[in-house]
């Protein structure tokens, strides 16, 4: 006889939200991750941030059909007795089975390959015009093929996070620290941490790091509340000082974003310094050393201080287009306070998502982001292969009377400036007490 299924309710599963106590449901069947999220590859927060939840649009999103087998070893007999899917994640799913079913997933195209040839003539080039070039606009150009060389780094170590871009598991991480730690100084674990969180809380100021960059931005006058990020697990404290940066915001934002690397030298070394749990913790170490080791003795061998102060603030502003880039898909989009649901994944994500409309010619610019909304439903999806399912998640959105949000590249940054002016100005009002009536943040909510 079959023996007869335990239920619980979708309120007694969120009482079991917490560290050392942590459920979540996938199709109904509900798991106890409570010690799984210690060594979970994807780390803490994604199931932490959907803890006493049911996970399965996040979880189809990013894992591959064989890890469905690994499932039951957390299974702890309980079923989701008010389990049920909407239409909407009905017909996601069935996408993402379609695209499986098509080899989308596997199919990565040639992209990586070329990506790395010309990361590698780019690398030749810059350390040729240093070491065999003279005069200061031969090392003006090998500054903007360093920034260059950056900003294609950085499109390999965001796919190789995503999915495995190389022929095994060793080569894609052999990639991940060479595009990462040792061409650019980014620690690519840093990354992975940051970039996970994200992903599954999408434009909501209190759970996505990707928002939370007081005192220097906000895009929400929500932020003016001081609210606590539940990433960094701190209060984001409005002070005078974030008064007077968030005021002037607007003018800021382009030569902040020329020295945005700062910050993550400095947030790759306080991750991998910290108490934290890092996966190959001396792999990273080992890789960001390799960075500060050649590039500053490259810097050196330039004949003066001048052009030294140059080559750094030149190779830092060209790559700092690629950090504009990160900020036109979401800054002038839906945001929200409060954590991430499980029964609104596909919303969510298209609702806080701005794909940026270009020709194919331009897709080696925009990396993939281009199709930001396609690349946040379905992250495993290879760059080459956004494209052509861009239009088919199109036609969802439509069905479902889901917002498909895009603009020019121009456009995304007019939205972008807009955006950080209207919160500029507000803050600009020393006068003004900060409301908390739902009407005046109806309106004051962008998108």
């Amino acid at each position: 006889m079959t023996e007869p299924k335990n239920y619980i309710t979708s309120d007694e599963l969120k009482t079991h939200s917490k560290k050392g106590d942590l459920w979540i449901s996938i199709q109904g069947k509900v798991y106890d991750v409570s010690e799984w999220v210690k060594t979970h590859p994807g780390g803490e927060s994604p199931l932490m941030n959907l803890a006493g939840q049911d996970a399965t649009d996040a979880f189809v999103a990013f894992h591959q059909g064989n890890v469905w087998q690994f499932l039951d070893k957390f299974f702890n007999g309980f079923y989701l007795k008010d389990y049920s899917v909407s239409e909407v994640s009905k017909d996601y799913r069935k996408l993402v089975f379609e695209f499986s079913k098509m080899g989308l997933f596997e199919k990565k195209g040639h992209v990586i390959l070329v990506t790395m040839c010309v990361m590698a003539m780019l690398f030749a080039s810059s350390v040729y015009g240093v070491l065999f070039c003279e005069g200061f606009w031969n090392h003006f150009l090998a500054a903007c093929m360093m920034g260059f060389l950056w900003i294609q780094s950085g499109w390999i170590g965001h796919d190789s996070g995503h999915y495995q871009v190389m022929m095994n598991r060793k080569l894609n991480r052999f990639a991940q620290i060479l595009s990462g730690n040792c061409l650019a100084g980014i620690s690519i674990a840093w990354w992975k941490w940051n970039h996970n969180a994200h992903h599954i809380a999408c434009n909501s100021l209190d759970y996505d790091p990707d928002l939370q960059h007081m005192p220097f931005f906000v895009v929400s006058s929500k932020f003016f509340g001081s609210i606590t990020s539940y990433f960094y697990d701190r209060k984001m404290n409005f002070d005078s000082v974030s008064r007077f940066l968030v005021s002037n915001q607007h003018m800021t934002f382009y030569p902040v974003m020329c020295l945005a690397r700062i910050n993550l030298f400095a947030q790759s070394f306080m991750l991998l310094l910290s108490k934290r749990k890092v996966p190959h913790r001396v792999q990273e170490l080992f890789g960001l050393l390799v960075f500060w080791i050649w590039y500053p003795l490259l810097v050196s061998c330039l004949p003066n201080w001048g052009e030294r102060v140059m080559f750094v603030v030149v190779s830092f502003s060209v790559t700092g287009v690629q950090h504009v880039q990160f900020c036109l898909n979401h800054f002038s989009s839906t945001v929200y306070l409060g954590p991430p649901k499980g029964n609104d994944w596909f919303e969510k994500q298209t609702s806080g998502t701005l794909d940026i409309n270009c020709s194919s010619w331009m897709d080696w610019f925009h990396g993939g982001l281009q199709f930001q909304i396609a690349h946040h439903l379905f992250p495993r999806l290879p760059r080459c292969q956004l494209r052509k399912v861009s239009p088919i998640v199109q036609d969802l959105c439509k069905k479902h009377g889901l917002p498909y949000d895009s603009a020019s590249f121009f456009e995304a940054n007019v939205r972008t400036i807009k955006t950080l002016r209207n919160a500029a100005l507000e803050a600009r009002d020393l006068t003004k007490p900060v409301p908390k009536n739902l009407v005046w943040e109806a309106v004051n909510t962008h998108g």
